[in-house]
């Protein structure tokens, strides 16, 4: 196509002068590489013939930069590991451990002491330390493994000498390529640390030079400090690039590739260079007889682009891949062309293409500036006049989006290689959701992080590479797709992104702040609907890497990662549909429904969307106001149903149960029966830590409640079900996921309800695991099944709220844990029936709250949280720990109590699962009158009527899940009713039928039935009475389907 394309291109940015830039950088990069090649010829005299590398804060992060960090994310004091480190100085746990005198265990058990007392609070230093040493984060920077490369290509000698440790399996922690140096020193191996100068002159003699033949690189001052006194040359590091550049200056030549991001041309994308050559020589009057020098760009999926440099041009050329295309991908022009396929060629503009979103080796503070200029051009494309430059041809004028749709569904069916169910959700639900309105501007099409050029020594951006998208369109698609990075995790090996990292310690801001920055520079108002943008950026990524993939199994692919691309499509189009479900909850909260519960249900069998095996069907009940929310998806009712990053949470659940729980439980059943039972159990606390570090922690908030997932885990009512039963199957597993009653609904009421105050005083230590609550509600002198017979007062008095009550069965009040307690109580009772009673957040250690006895459960104390019976007598309550405000009471308790229905539900799925499985292996094991158990008819009989119950329990209530995932909790009130009806009656029988096979043992607490047996009839009281659901249910039948 020429240099047309370029043209046309610059001609939007004539106004911001950006013509001008790129010109200008261009020429002062011409001018800087004859003067450089000046300059290294007069230096190239040194004697230097060696550099050594210290490891951490220089060739890989530093451990202080990471336990910043992490300490910020597990909400420990700051700077607490870094004192900890420097503590006790050369005989301190961090030296000793790294001289190789204590073992891993022991330097871990002696530092978490240390951290613990610096902060006052428990520090989990093991998270700190599988952190630390992960691959996610002991990278080497690519700043430094290009120097090297450099260095080592000059004939120079590259070393490590490294303060380092021995990991419990006895290797030393050296996460680099050892083919990089040719020395290797480390102070675990040699019983010596830095700032020792025995380390120094042992690496200078493995090396067999002098201290000033060498060049030190450390980030320490002390280490730098020492090697100086030897005379060694040294460069002190606060960051990568800077001491790159240091190290340039003293080695007198340079250690950067002279076109960065390139490579030699892969063997499937050769082009004919002759040709070529004579199509430039013509287009651009270029008289030389000299060769044409063709590298190959290492980044792009789709399109192959390669650096040229002719005589004394620069170019880049950019062509459709070989082969044949995807119809309509990939358009970059309508013309012939010379290389096989059609392309066009535009000038090389040097300067930083940053191709890894979070910026290594940045300060915060340039980070947040790359990020402000990166929206500031934005918004520059987004304003430029289509009719004033020319442009107002470019692309169809409105339903933009639509058309996109279409397009990318249309893409994505061309290279469909199996059957992907987000896709298939996805396809159906986007045309449902567009937006209302839509502006029209030009589009980039692909606009972020790594097609834009920015000026080597300061935040500007030099120019915007990757047209071939765009058009005509809207806005909002651009600045959705430049926030992809902030959903994608760093090891994303296609498009890396940042959501693992803190973002306040990186200075990047946040997508919601991003895009009010947008907002801001245009003079918009934030749309409303921002998660459809995210849902279809996502849904386009997921297309545009099906096609990659499909691509690489013709070897078409321009990128050498591009077979990988395959299962990554899947895990894409899951965020994309995590996007649709908080759009869905979005539009259900603004929509006035008339007969939320008249409901309908249908079965999906269809040839092409395959979301469940063959022969399994999916049911959906959603509210009839809003037959849109059918597309949202099917009814997972099975783990392998669930997407793959939920699966595999899952399976890493069962992993957990199957090697940690269900081994301890004989340990801690016998500790809740010795006389230490009021304490917590060591073992517990223990499994809590293993289980925090396994990622399986506040599982529980359902993605309504939490949307951001700042708190939980985002999954959404019938994930965690799925996940919920898993756990039910053992009795201490909730609470060691911390996920357990009534914690997780005080958790989930502090979430939705609680001001920022109360959430920083009682959500996060209950999140952390550092506290525990309880819920006081149920009352001795009334039928407290109706919450609005409640008597306990609540009075105002000057500054505070002061509270006379007696309650009982609140449970977890007697663990020495509870901190808090959630009261419940009446302010005003001659308010309305249901505007009388208020919620007030008690702390457990206010005077007057007096706990009269423990009580017990079919003769079982469940300790330590235990029942307790309690009296608040003039208990004193500040005013600031009112929730929401009073007479809103009976409110919160209905919305804390939907999801918590659920979970106690899918747990006597759980119980009843353990209880069936046990019973089979009894009666296999067994003989009685002359034959198995196993072979007696009744027994046959009863396995089979538990096998049934079960399912038919379990999917009412993966039903009511789906209901109150589409359509909310108070759509979900009938399926709800009916499952508390059903599970706990269903469990009873089927746990009974596994005692009976046991025999006399089935009582006894050598086996967990009878606990099973005890909590499921208990929760026909503690979840509700039976007697209360059949009411709902039966008032709901008889109201709306007459």
């Amino acid at each position: 196509m020429g240099l047309g394309f370029t043209m046309c291109v610059r001609s939007c940015f004539q106004s911001s002068c950006l013509q001008w830039a790129w010109r200008t950088a261009f020429l002062k990069h011409i001018q800087r590489r004859h003067q450089g090649s000046h300059r290294w010829t007069h230096l190239g005299g040194s004697t230097y013939r060696a550099v050594i590398f210290d490891m951490g804060g220089v060739l890989i992060p530093s451990p202080g930069r990471v336990a910043a960090e992490w300490e910020v994310q597990n909400r420990i004091p700051s700077g607490t590991i870094l004192k900890a480190l420097m503590e006790g100085g050369e005989n301190g746990p961090w030296m000793r451990f790294m001289r190789a005198e204590i073992t891993a265990e022991g330097f871990l058990r002696e530092f978490g002491r240390l951290c613990s007392e610096m902060s006052k609070t428990s520090v989990p230093v093991d998270s700190f330390f599988s952190l630390l040493t992960s691959e996610r984060v002991a990278k080497q920077f690519p700043v430094m493994t290009e120097a090297i490369t450099q260095i080592r290509a000059k004939g120079l000698q590259t070393a490590v000498l490294s303060n380092n440790f021995y990991l419990p399996n006895q290797k030393s922690f050296l996460p680099l390529d050892r083919k990089q140096f040719d020395v290797v020193v480390e102070s675990c191996v040699e019983g010596i640390c830095k700032p020792d100068p025995r380390i120094y002159k042992l690496c200078l003699e493995r090396l067999g030079l002098q201290p000033s033949e060498s060049i030190f690189l450390d980030d320490l001052g002390p280490n730098v400090k020492a090697a100086a006194s030897l005379g060694i040359h040294t460069i002190k590091v606060n960051d990568p690039e800077t001491a790159v550049k240091e190290l340039e200056a003293l080695l007198g030549f340079t250690l950067r590739l002279g076109v960065p991001n390139t490579q030699p041309v892969r063997k499937t994308m050769e082009i004919p260079k002759d040709s070529l050559k004579k199509y430039l020589k013509d287009l651009l009057g270029i008289q030389t007889t000299g060769p044409l020098e063709l590298l190959q760009f290492d980044h792009g999926q789709s399109n192959p682009t390669y650096y040229i440099r002719l005589a004394n041009r620069d170019l880049v050329l950019r062509k459709k891949p070989p082969g044949t295309l995807l119809p309509s991908a990939h358009a970059i022009e309508r013309e012939f062309s010379v290389v096989g396929t059609p392309f066009y060629v535009m000038e090389y503009c040097p300067g930083l293409i940053y191709k890894d979103p979070s910026l290594p080796g940045l300060e915060p503070s340039h980070r947040r500036a790359i990020y402000t200029a990166m929206n500031t051009v934005l918004c520059k494309i987004h304003s430029v006049d289509p009719q004033a430059v020319g442009l107002e041809d470019y692309g169809k004028q409105g339903a933009y989006i639509p058309r996109q749709v279409r397009t990318w569904v249309k893409q994505y069916r061309a290279s469909e290689t199996s059957t992907i169910p987000a896709m298939e959700r996805l396809i159906e639900w986007l045309p449902l959701h567009l937006p209302h309105q839509q502006r029209t501007t030009l589009v980039h099409g692909d606009f972020r992080l790594d097609n834009l050029v920015f000026h080597p020594e300061k935040p500007e951006v030099l120019a915007v590479l990757d047209w071939e998208l765009s058009t005509l369109g809207d806005p909002l698609i651009d600045v959705a797709y430049s926030c992809l990075a902030h959903y994608l995790p760093s090891s994303f090996p296609v498009l890396r992104g940042f959501n693992d990292c803190d973002l306040t310690q990186l200075g990047i801001p946040a997508a919601e702040e991003y895009f009010r920055m947008y907002c801001l520079q245009m003079g918009l108002p934030p749309t409303e609907n921002w998660n459809f943008y995210m849902a279809f950026s996502f849904f386009r990524l997921a297309a545009i890497l099906q096609g990659v993939y499909w691509r690489s199994l013709t070897g078409q692919a321009s990128s050498a990662h591009a077979e990988q691309t395959g299962k990554l499509t899947e895990f894409v189009s899951n965020l994309a549909w995590d996007f649709a479900v908080k759009e869905g909850f979005r539009v259900f909260k603004e929509m006035p429904f008339k007969n939320p519960l008249t409901r309908f249900c249908h079965t999906w069998a269809r040839s092409q969307s395959q979301w469940y095996p063959i022969g399994t069907r999916s049911y959906s009940s959603v509210p009839e106001a809003s037959p849109a929310h059918a597309s949202r998806g099917g009814l997972v009712i099975s783990p392998e149903s669930l997407s793959p990053p939920v699966r595999e949470l899952y399976h890493r659940l069962k992993r957990f149960m199957e090697q940690h729980v269900y081994p301890a439980e004989p340990e801690l059943q016998s500790h809740q029966a010795s006389a230490a039972r009021w304490s917590p159990s060591p073992l517990i606390e223990d499994l809590k830590e293993k289980a925090k570090a396994e990622g399986l922690w506040n599982l529980f908030l359902p993605l309504e409640a939490d949307p951001e997932k700042k708190y939980g885990a985002g999954l959404t009512n019938v994930e965690y079900a799925h996940l919920c039963e898993l756990m039910g199957t053992s009795l201490y597993a909730p609470e060691i996921c911390n996920c357990s009653a009534p914690d997780t609904g005080n958790m989930e009421l502090l979430v939705r309800y609680g001001t920022e105050a109360q959430k920083a005083r009682w959500l996060m230590p209950l999140l952390e695991g550092k506290a525990r609550s309880c819920f006081a509600m149920t009352e001795p002198q009334v039928a407290s099944s109706d919450a609005t017979n409640i008597e306990a007062s609540i009075r105002e008095e000057d500054s505070f709220y002061v509270i006379n009550g007696h309650k009982w069965w609140i449970t977890g009040i007697l663990d020495p844990r509870c901190q808090l307690c959630v009261f419940m109580g009446k302010t005003d009772p001659h308010a309305p029936r249901h505007r009388q009673q208020s919620v007030l957040l008690v702390p457990m250690d206010t005077p007057g709250i007096k706990i009269i006895r423990p009580l017990t459960v079919y003769g079982l104390e469940d300790a330590p949280g235990g029942h307790g019976e309690v009296r608040f007598e003039r208990v004193h309550v500040p005013k600031e720990n009112m929730v929401l405000g009073p007479g809103r009471g009976f409110e919160i308790t209905q919305g804390r109590l939907g999801p918590g229905r659920i979970h106690h539900c899918m747990r006597l799925i759980g119980f009843s699962e353990r209880a069936l499985a046990l019973m089979k292996a009894r009666v296999k094991s067994r003989v009685a009158f002359g034959k198995p158990l196993v072979e007696q008819g009744t027994v046959l009989a009863d396995i089979a009527q538990s096998r049934v119950e079960i399912e038919q329990a379990r999917l009412l209530v993966l039903r009511a899940a789906h209901v109150m995932d589409l359509a909310g909790n108070k759509a979900a009130a009938l399926d709800i009713a009916m499952i508390k009806m059903v599970a706990p009656s269903m469990a009873s029988r089927v746990i009974d039928r596994a005692i009976q096979a046991f025999g006399a043992a089935g009582l006894s607490s050598d086996y967990p039935l009878a606990q099973f047996f005890t909590w499921a009839r208990a929760l026909r009281f503690a979840d509700g009475p039976d007697e209360v659901h059949r009411a709902t249910v039966a008032k709901l039948e008889l109201k709306h389907r007459i």
